[in-house]
């Protein structure tokens, strides 16, 4: 066995001894993992960072540019920071909506610590424990194998093998309803990103002896809510370029056969009235004409009922399901751009697109990364489910938070017999709201005592299938690996013998007080949650809001007042939360400091990009010193509709 690690970082090749020591080591270069190796490098750690793959930065930096936020508000940490880094690179406070290349570099720049050793490129062969300790981890590349020695370990992966390596309990697939009291785990046959109904199912339409189409499973519905082992579709987040410059053209892809897309021709026969490229995919747009594609409606780029045993397959049948997972992509788009039965608005606008030379330069301009959208989920010390993500029970131990619908996308395709007729439909699709945003509880990323007492994990995290589907966003992964970074760090420092026995306190004290861990000023945010009620003002929640609510005001209104006191003197950027423009609402506001600087605000001047309708606007600087009790008081210009007070926000000039 080789005893050398071929370390591969940003700033070139190092060759580093096996027989470091290293005080933790994380298996897996998401961007979880980097911030998980980020936080405790800063707390003095060393760290080694293991990613399996030849790429660092998961979803992150491969495609998954235009980021799934339920609520800025859970967005802390380093994953703010994260998000502001970027904003720096595009000239913005913050950017959700981002490049891979940018990602990537942004990400660098956390793995280029000195505390940090990074290694790409070996994936994880066994672990050896001793008792609940895991010892040493074997990786391998090719005929290389290398052993790593650690205290402490920290699953990053998405796919969670260390953990199962470790002998620690997890589930693949969906708990049934009753298991733990939910309604929106199990079966589910719902409306969105489905068939119409009469599309048949058959090779030969109305004859079942032809056989079914590609893609369709023999499978029957089983009851609603039940469980089973099906795992939620995976696809890739597409970057793709319209500039001729920077754009190499989409050809055939190895193993094409345009009948696996018979379904697709059939979908849009039934439905001769949408004709629009958003109701095939989400074709979101990226900064310098790029894209972040994602699956949408019935017959799209997720590749449904081809991913039930990648959880718990080997290396290398997992390099077979991604390339399956590849050659169906590009060919699905080849297959829309090319094939004359797609409708010629459809056709032609995609074949406008092409991969872009400036991304993905290592792997043929396409992304490495598959979207695992869910595979093993530990089964911890404190299993969050679906009354965590409605609001009906709350985890005291809360080291994150998170803010997303209840998402599940569909599981298997399926035939079914409605009025005497065969049709094809898809199960599994479950997109539900719940009270948001919620904590997240330290023992979600710990194993049960007695199977592991050295392991965290942040990203294949404690969670039922439909809490999952709520928390598995990327910023959401980021805040929970700082936290898991902390966590063995004071592990360390403390002398414990388990994760378990960390007082998540220390945790969030150090979110609160330092959450960039580089010593710069927190944020000063003031919100409308620790605000009492307003006269002619009501306090609700509405689509877009920082935090769980905001104030609406009638015309005419006395104003709303957010305060703060300072907790240290100096230059400040001040930031009122602005909303897109709606019916009803006054597009116009008034804010008046108490510094005696006044705005007037139009939502149509507020540049918003990404999911959500609202953003931070800057406003102006302030010179405020320490004890100053800062205000911004917000009123209608009055015109016509209501007008929204939401947050206030504080950014230190260090």
């Amino acid at each position: 066995m080789r005893r050398l690690f071929l370390s591969i970082v940003a700033a070139g090749i190092v060759l580093v001894s096996c027989s470091q020591k290293f005080d933790v080591c994380v298996y897996g270069g998401s961007a979880s993992g980097i911030m998980a190796a980020y936080s405790a490098a800063q707390m003095g750690m060393k760290v080694v960072l293991i990613e399996p793959s030849e790429r660092f930065g998961g979803l992150t930096a491969g495609g998954l540019g235009y980021t799934d936020i339920g609520n800025k508000q859970v967005v802390k940490g380093l994953s703010l920071q994260f998000y502001r880094r970027l904003g720096a690179h595009y000239g913005n406070l913050e950017n959700w909506v981002f490049e891979p290349s940018a990602a990537a570099m942004v990400l660098d720049e956390y793995l280029s610590h000195p505390n940090i050793t990074a290694v790409k490129g070996y994936h994880l062969v066994d672990a050896c424990k001793d008792g609940t300790q895991i010892r040493s981890i074997r990786v391998s590349r090719g005929n290389d194998t290398l052993s790593v020695k650690s205290p402490w370990f920290i699953d990053s992966t998405y796919e969670g093998d260390l953990m199962a390596a470790a002998g620690v309990e997890y589930r693949v697939g969906r708990e049934d309803n009753s298991e733990y009291g939910e309604t929106w785990n199990g079966v589910h046959m719902m409306y969105l990103h489905q068939f119409p109904d009469g599309v048949d199912p058959f090779v030969e339409p109305g004859n079942p002896e032809s056989g079914l189409l590609w893609g369709i499973s023999t499978q029957e519905l089983c009851p609603e809510g039940s469980g089973d082992t099906l795992v939620q579709a995976y696809n890739y987040r597409i970057c793709l370029t319209d500039s001729l410059e920077n754009m190499i053209p989409i050809v055939k892809p190895e193993n094409y056969d345009s009948s696996r897309y018979e379904l697709l021709v059939r979908l849009y026969n039934a439905q001769p009235d949408m004709r629009d490229i958003n109701q095939y995919f989400i074709w979101s747009p990226m900064p310098n004409r790029k894209t972040d594609v994602n699956n949408r409606g019935a017959f799209s780029t997720d590749m449904i009922g081809m991913n039930y045993d990648y959880p718990e397959s080997s290396w290398e049948r997992r390099q077979e399901i991604i390339k399956a997972h590849r050659d169906y992509t590009l060919g699905l788009l080849y297959f829309t751009a090319h094939d004359k039965r797609i409708p010629a608005e459809i056709r032609e606008y995609v074949a406008g697109w092409g991969l872009p030379k400036d991304e993905y330069e290592e792997s043929e301009h396409w992304t490495p990364q598959l979207y695992v959208r869910e595979s093993r989920r530990m089964v911890g010390e404190y299993v969050a489910t679906q009354a965590d993500c409605e609001g009906t029970r709350i985890a005291p131990d809360g080291i994150a938070m998170a803010a997303y619908t209840m998402d599940s996308h569909n599981c298997q395709r399926i035939v079914i017999q409605k009025d005497g007729k065969y049709m094809v439909k898809n199960e599994g699709d479950v997109e539900i709201s719940g009270g948001l945003p919620y904590p997240i509880s330290f023992r979600s990323l710990t194993p049960k005592r007695e199977q592991c007492t050295n392991l965290l994990v942040p990203v294949c995290c404690s969670a039922s299938h439909i809490a999952y589907g709520s928390i598995r966003m990327e910023p959401v992964f980021m805040c929970m690996g700082q936290a898991a970074g902390l966590a063995v760090s004071f592990a360390k420092n403390k002398g414990l013998r388990s994760v378990q026995d960390v007082d998540y306190r220390d945790i969030v004290k150090v979110l609160e007080t330092d959450p960039f861990q580089n010593g710069t000023s927190p944020d000063v945010v003031m919100d409308d949650a620790s605000m009492e009620s307003v006269p002619g003002w009501q306090k609700g929640p509405m689509k877009g809001t920082y935090g769980p609510s905001c104030f609406t005001g009638e015309k005419g209104s006395s104003p709303v007042v957010f305060s703060a006191v300072i907790p240290s003197g100096g230059e400040y950027l001040v930031y009122s939360y602005q909303h897109k423009p709606q019916d009803g609402i006054n597009p116009v506001t008034l804010i008046e400091l108490s510094t005696g600087d006044k705005f007037t605000v139009n939502a149509a001047d507020v540049h918003i990009t990404g999911q959500t309708t609202s953003a931070w606007h800057l406003l102006g600087n302030v010179s405020l010193n320490e004890g100053d009790t800062f205000s911004a008081s917000f009123s209608s210009d009055g015109g016509d509709g209501k007008v929204i007070a939401d947050a206030v926000l504080l950014v230190k000039k260090d």
